[in-house]
């Protein structure tokens, strides 16, 4: 089944997906968070993801407007987790049982087959994943 979605390519160009352990490498500069400065203004990353990565700032932060200010800087945009999403991220899930991978992961992956952008992560799994269509990169 194709997932991929067809998007004007002046839309797409250059853009990229950050998987919330990207994200939390780059805001608390981590081993990693040179590979994903370059990559500020052009991120975007799926609703889930950044749950994810507003979870665990809003913990030492305490409070909703502080969290944005550390996160949104940092992307470009968020993408709802919609129903083709959710069906792709439940697809992934089962096709990567034996990876561990978590619902976060899934909708991470599913965000970038759907757009068709490449993904950046720091977990070091991914890159023993054999999805079509997706281009993973490791940031440390």
């Amino acid at each position: 089944m194709n997932y991929c979605k067809k998007e004007n390519k002046s839309l797409k160009m250059n853009r990229v997906i950050l998987d919330a352990s990207a994200l939390l490498a780059l805001i608390n500069n981590e081993k990693g968070a040179e590979k994903v400065e370059p990559l500020i203004g052009r991120a975007v990353m799926s609703s889930v993801n950044v749950t994810e990565v507003a979870g665990k700032v809003y913990e030492i932060l305490g409070n909703e407007e502080q969290c944005k200010l550390a996160i949104e800087p940092f992307i470009s945009s968020i993408i709802a987790f919609d129903k083709v999403q959710c069906y792709i991220a439940a697809s992934l899930k089962s096709q990567t049982k034996h990876k561990g991978l978590s619902l976060g992961d899934c909708a991470c992956l599913a965000a970038a087959l759907h757009m068709g952008l490449p993904v950046y992560t720091a977990d070091k799994v991914w890159a023993e994943l054999n999805i079509p269509n997706i281009e993973i990169h490791l940031i440390r």
